[in-house]
């Protein structure tokens, strides 16, 4: 990627105006010289022969071929003098354009001035919420033509959507990597800033380059009757799957301790809301379009789209923490046991060599940081506003040194209180069991050496279920969240996807330890999530945006908002051509 700095030397203006100021005065001086020219060749004293016709008729033609000569000799003169006016004016204009806008009284080039890193972070920041933004919409739409075209007809779109998603992803690591410091040094943190924006801006060309020819995929342009019969059928199965989340919400609290459902309060609220909305819009969808009204008949639709998906994923979130907690709840008894082993396993390693012998447990055993141990029981991150979120914990790995006398002792009765506190929860009554297994696992990863594969198994299903629901929070309130928890979420949904290789090295542990920091991360974002929203606060002031559903259209970023009645709805594309379905009236 091409640098921002200019690079070289400054530059002087060669100081040539006496040189075009003589070569001017020399034009001007030729054309005089030409002009004065022919009179001063002009003899009046040379003797005029008769002419056969007579002294009068050889004096008119002596005067008709004095003018013509006169006439002649006077064009080119006259040129030559017009030329150089013309090339000294431009000239002239030339140099104050160039002294006003480039150089100085002293003839030196002036540099745009750079931006500083804090404009660059505040341009990098802004740059991942719009590509994240056109790709979340970009993948909703996609969707909705994918149920009416199929897979094969979409797949060009679906390939420039990956491509996209995977510069956002590096776009992502990049500003991860910056807020934990890396890299160093101003000019490589300036660097890393730009090549994060130019990221975004790939991601967002890439999107931009198949929006016309998405758009004649759809062919709304000649009529919505198919796509609104499509998105009909999805709202239909969503009023009634709504009405069985809220059944599903009220079971779960009646089963689980009252932290299970505490993520998901008000989600059946606000999906009845988003379908609304829906409701409306697709009704004025049809009625605009059986007026001739195009244009307005499918941005009511692409809006009415939007809320359907966003719906889909509060109903889908509900049932998928629903499932979890069952697995979770089955997984709890097989954790403690594991657990169990995995202590036992540490204590026979403990007694087996005498503390601080070289070898005794090296590489058996990971080093928590005091750090990453409140990471992983659940610290709140910094909620100062407007401060970027505080960076992720130093990765645990495996020790290759002796661990220090007593520490390994420390770990194993870290455990056993764990373990005892969890059965003491599992007896006592309703309990939450991700939470449980979260703990489990958070106490005994110090002291896994593979012996249990429970322990993976339960780690990866608390991280999952930790970044879909931060994922359902950041999607449907993606027109107040910021950067901070999308960039969170981001690093932990790369910790939980599986690396396309295991690299040399990579045993029980280090698996262990990226699903633990990806449930970390994950929280994190979803907190930094809700306080954007309780920052941003109503986006639309009135009791008749709230009972139409407009007010959560815009904070859902349904509607791009700016405008009384919330603007325009995004459709599939980047940065230049998402608001296009831009009218007077939505």
């Amino acid at each position: 990627m091409t640098s921002l700095l200019i690079r070289g030397r400054p530059r002087r203006v060669p100081a040539h105006i006496s040189v075009r100021v003589l070569h001017t005065l020399l034009g001007v001086l030729a054309g005089v010289v030409w002009l004065v020219l022919p009179g001063m060749t002009i003899s009046t004293g040379v003797p005029v022969a008769v002419s056969p016709g007579g002294p009068v008729a050889g004096a008119v033609a002596q005067g008709e071929n004095e003018d013509e000569t006169s006439a002649a000799d006077l064009v080119l003169p006259i040129l030559v003098a017009s030329a150089a006016v013309v090339l000294a004016g431009y000239g002239y204009v030339r140099r104050t354009r160039r002294a006003r806008s480039r150089t100085t009284p002293g003839g030196v080039l002036v540099r745009p001035p750079e931006a500083s890193i804090a404009q660059l972070d505040e341009q990098a920041r802004a740059s991942l919420v719009e590509a994240d933004d056109c790709v979340r919409v970009s993948r909703e739409e996609l969707h909705f033509a994918e149920a009416r075209f199929g897979g094969e007809a979409v797949g060009p779109f679906a390939q420039a959507l990956r491509d996209a998603e995977a510069e956002l992803a590096a776009a992502f690591r990049m500003r991860q990597q910056y807020d934990e410091g890396v890299p160093e040094g101003d000019a490589a943190r300036r660097h890393a800033l730009v090549g994060v924006v130019g990221r975004c801006q790939e991601a967002g060309r890439l999107l931009d380059g198949q929006a016309a020819g998405f758009d004649q995929l759809r062919g709304l342009e000649g009529g919505l009757g198919e796509a609104l019969n499509v998105a009909e059928a999805r709202f239909r199965e969503l009023a009634g799957r709504t009405g069985a989340a809220d059944a599903t919400l009220t079971d779960l609290a009646k089963r689980y301790a009252p932290s299970v459902t505490a993520g998901v309060l008000g989600h059946v609220e606000q999906a009845k809301d988003r379908l609304v909305f829906a409701t409306s819009r697709l009704n004025q969808a049809r009625q605009t379009e059986d007026l001739g009204e195009g244009e307005r008949a499918i941005r009511h639709l692409r809006s009415a789209e939007g809320a359907i998906a966003q719906a889909a994923a509060l109903v889908d979130g509900i049932d998928r923490l629903a499932g979890d907690l069952a697995t979770a709840a089955a997984m709890v008894p097989a954790g403690l046991t594991g657990g169990e082993v995995e202590i036992a396993g540490a204590r026979k390693a403990e007694g087996a060599v005498s503390p601080g012998e070289p070898g005794s447990v090296a590489g058996a055993y990971a080093d928590v940081s005091p750090g990453r141990a409140a990471a992983t029981v659940g610290r709140p991150p910094d909620g100062s506003p407007g401060a970027p979120a505080p960076p992720p914990d130093e990765p645990l790995a495996p020790l290759t040194a002796t661990v220090p006398p007593g520490e390994l002792h420390a770990r194993i009765t870290h455990a056993d209180l764990a373990l005892a506190a969890v059965r003491e929860e599992l007896t006592a009554g309703p309990y939450d069991p991700l939470d449980a297994l979260r703990r489990i696992v958070g106490a005994v990863a110090p002291l896994v050496s593979g012996r249990a594969g429970v322990m993976p198994a339960g780690a990866l299903l608390v991280a999952r279920s930790a970044v879909g629901g931060a994922g359902d929070v950041v999607g449907t309130h993606r027109g107040a969240v910021g950067s901070a928890a999308r960039i969170r979420l981001a690093e932990a949904e790369r910790l939980l996807a599986p690396p396309p290789s295991a690299p040399a090295g990579r045993g029980p542990y280090q698996e262990l330890a990226d699903l633990l920091a990806a449930d970390a991360l994950a929280r994190q974002a979803r907190g930094l999530a809700e306080q954007d929203v309780r920052l941003h606060g109503n986006p639309m002031a009135g009791t008749a945006e709230h009972t139409s559903g407009l007010a959560g259209a815009v904070l859902g970023g349904i509607l791009l908002g700016g405008e009384p009645n919330g603007g325009p709805p995004p459709s599939f594309g980047g940065p230049h051509t998402r608001a296009r379905r831009r009218g007077q009236v939505y």
